[in-house]
């Protein structure tokens, strides 16, 4: 849970800047004012996402956590994870390099494994300590 929730909030912070490093409002159209300001909000608030989800794992893989709270956060996390892995496989981004892509899939997919593996120790009862 602490590797799964400090790369959330890592890849959460590093989404935070993502518009500005690929400088995404550069490919909209100046008219399309609207569109920007959705997807500053969709940027904001994925990324704020990340950031919470992160910042909840930790709290719950080294605080007093009930196996029921465990269960919510490491299920919807794993969810979110499990959603980015399928979007790789489906429509691939870092498409002009092999290398690029397959490590980003890599990447999700031991991300996914991070918060999914708690879960199953969760569901069967063991303490992970």
């Amino acid at each position: 849970m602490t590797v799964g929730g400090a790369v959330s909030i890592g890849f959460g912070i590093w989404h935070f800047f993502v518009p500005r490093i690929w400088n995404w409002y550069s490919y909209i159209t100046p008219s399309a004012g609207e569109l920007v300001l959705a997807v500053r909000a969709i940027n904001v608030f994925f990324s704020l996402c990340l950031v919470l989800f992160g910042l909840m794992n930790l709290f719950l893989a080294h605080g007093r956590a009930d196996p029921y709270s465990q269960l919510v956060v490491l299920g919807a996390t794993c969810v979110l994870w499990a959603a980015r892995v399928v979007m790789q496989v489906v429509y691939p981004q870092g498409s002009r390099s092999a290398a690029l892509q397959y490590g980003m899939l890599l990447t999700f997919v031991l991300v996914f494994g991070c918060h999914a593996a708690p879960l199953v120790m969760v569901l069967m009862g063991v303490d992970g300590g």
